[in-house]
């Protein structure tokens, strides 16, 4: 609070001073409750609820509050409101070190004050705000109404209207209690009692079977599986090429590509197949940029690459990429094996778990220069390297994390909680 701390100092000793400064205290926190700036930061679902609360319908500047900030040197309210990852977490502690004080926090949703659905078995996480920074006032939910939000507003200004220039508000420590799996403790609970249940019972349960020797417990009821006539699939109007056409294009550029789980089939059932099918294709990695640049450039001119992904087969990665015709909705896929590079003599055999092994593949940079996210998420997550991609960095988690959490082997106890089995 600075200078405002002395204001009792210098007029408790004077007549009346007390009162004087018992006077300078309530305007001083009625004005700060009054006027309370929040930053403009929200990270996910619960964020669109606190938008709505500054709304018409609801005007949290009826608190004194629309002014969010957008830089922290200008606010005093911390509204943190969605999902806290690791990446995020130092930046969030750096914007509330750059707030002035007082400062105060607000916990909104499920998600900021615990982790909410990702408490278990996520290994990016935080499991609660509170373990970053210092918070005031915690608003449940899933995410909490705009109402909800209003009420942790009222809340906090009764407890800014109860600190006193004489003891100054100091703000707390984050929590550095480990979490823990309150879950399996529970189901640990749960199990023991049943197995203490199950011992005092089994002396009357051994005399029960002697005397009842042909009881069988009944069936619990079952509800009548009702039975739906079967509905007939109405195929999707189309326009432009269909899913024959596309094929037959591509087999004509590249006959020896083969679509994936259908190899060479008959013109016929292609023909068969319905509008919106959207033929995949089995392309080797080296040929990969020559059929990309004849996708875009030739006579299916698939100018809009619509995704990137990648799925770990154990035995190799899999690129799939689907590109798409802006002018006439065709679509087509591409399936692409990737070797996964072991050390010497090593192999993704059973027991050889969480060894060191690399990817890489031709980038699609140079052909749709918007698959370079594509590419950063699949390296971030996945840890295949793509060769001509300018800006080859983690999207999503910090440089120095190790692993890649969508890889099979991916294990981490420290980051996730798991679950007992």
């Amino acid at each position: 609070m600075g200078l405002m701390e002395n204001v009792p100092k210098v007029l408790d000793p004077l007549p009346g001073g007390s009162r004087l400064a018992d006077a300078v205290d309530y305007v001083v926190n009625w004005a700060r409750s009054r006027s309370i700036w929040p930053l403009t930061f929200g990270t996910s679902c619960c964020a669109i609820e606190m938008m709505a609360a500054s709304m018409a319908r609801y005007d949290i500047s009826r608190f004194g509050s629309e002014v969010f900030r957008a830089s922290p040197r200008q606010a005093d309210l911390f509204i943190v409101a969605g999902t806290i990852v690791e990446k995020m977490a130092e930046p969030l502690v750096r914007l509330y070190e750059q707030m002035p004080g007082p400062k105060w926090v607000i916990a909104m949703g499920s998600c900021t004050i615990s982790g909410g659905p990702f408490y278990y078995d996520n290994y990016s996480v935080v499991k609660g705000v509170d373990r970053l920074i210092p918070v005031d006032v915690f608003v449940p939910g899933c995410p909490p109404r705009p109402e909800a939000l209003l009420n942790g507003l009222v809340l906090l200004q009764e407890k800014i209207r109860k600190e006193t220039l004489r003891n100054p508000r100091r703000p707390g420590e984050p929590l550095s209690a480990p979490a823990e799996d309150r879950w399996a403790r529970a189901k640990e609970a749960w199990e023991e009692l049943e197995r203490i249940k199950d011992e005092q019972m089994a002396e009357a349960r051994a005399k029960f079977a002697a005397e009842h020797p042909d009881y069988k417990p009944p069936k619990p009821p079952r509800a009548e599986k009702p039975a739906f006539p079967e509905v007939a699939r109405e195929p999707a109007p189309h326009a432009g090429w269909n899913a024959r056409a596309v094929a037959d294009a591509v087999h004509a550029r590249f006959p020896e590509l083969k679509l994936f789980r259908l190899g060479d089939v008959a013109p016929e059932v292609l023909e068969a197949r319905p509008a919106d099918w959207i033929p995949s294709f089995e392309v080797p990695s080296g040929k990969l940029l020559e059929v990309a640049r004849w996708l875009k450039d030739g006579e299916l001119k698939m100018d809009f690459p619509l995704l990137l992904t990648s799925v770990d087969r154990l035995d190799r990665f899999e690129l799939v990429a689907q590109l798409m015709n802006s002018s006439t909705s065709a679509r087509v896929e591409l399936r692409v094996p990737v070797e996964k590079i072991f050390p010497e003599g090593g192999s993704y055999a059973a027991g050889e778990k969480n060894q060191k092994y690399g990817a890489t593949a031709p980038s699609l940079v140079p052909v749709w220069p918007g698959m370079g996210w594509h590419e950063r998420e699949i390296y971030d997550l996945m840890g295949i390297r793509f060769e001509g991609n300018p800006d080859m960095r983690r999207i999503f988690l910090e440089e120095d994390f190790p692993g890649h959490p969508l890889r099979k082997d991916f294990d981490m106890p420290g980051r996730a909680i798991p679950r007992h089995a």
